[in-house]
């Protein structure tokens, strides 16, 4: 399961809170997030810390995300898989020790760009939570700060590099349209669920 969506568009709450609701109808949920699957800082930012193109296209390694999480967890998938590659905050690649996953496993990952045509064929289900541009930038510069350098700072990275990433986006691939349910989140207290494709 994907949940998609913009940068702090509640995608993390939504799926830790998943998870712990299939936990407690006793199923398994792998819980994990794409950003565990970065790239180093010096390929992210080639284009310049603001680029939406380098935010879009540089950011993940989708090779690595594929390869250690998402194909062994697919059809004809060994089942033994890893649930990051990469360490953000040290910029460096990291070597997690591999878990196996049982047959009625369910993997919930959470991330930006999840319906790109690198990812498309990997989700059974895809969620997209959805909020305008203007509430995501606000819940970032709220959120981010004091990680980003001040609320200046939090502010020109969403509208420029964020945002603009996200049109990127959603000129290749409709990925609000092509998603299984869409969740309405631009009030947190309030959220409007829409099912859009039959899921299993």
């Amino acid at each position: 399961m994907a949940i998609d969506g913009r940068t702090a568009a509640g995608k993390t709450t939504l799926a830790d809170e998943l998870a712990v609701a299939l936990r407690g109808l006793g199923r398994n949920a792998i819980r994990t997030g794409i950003d565990g699957f970065h790239r180093p800082r010096n390929e992210r930012y080639a284009r310049g810390r603001f680029s939406p193109e380098g935010y879009y296209f540089d950011a993940r390694d989708l090779k690595a995300l594929r390869a250690l999480l998402l194909d062994p967890l697919g059809p004809g998938g060994a089942m033994l898989y890893r649930t990051a590659s990469f360490d953000l905050d040290a910029d460096a690649p990291i070597e997690v020790a591999p878990s196996r996953a049982k047959t009625d496993d369910i993997l919930i990952v959470d991330g930006t760009f999840l319906q790109r045509p690198e990812l498309r064929d990997c989700w059974e289900v895809v969620v997209f939570v959805d909020v305008d541009a203007s509430v995501a930038t606000e819940r970032g510069k709220v959120r981010d700060a004091t990680l980003l350098g001040g609320e200046d700072a939090a502010l020109a990275l969403y509208r420029e590099r964020y945002a603009g990433a996200f049109d990127i986006y959603g000129s290749i691939g409709q990925p609000k349209l092509n998603a299984h349910i869409v969740i309405e989140n631009g009030t947190f207290a309030r959220p409007a669920v829409r099912v859009q494709k039959p899921v299993k």
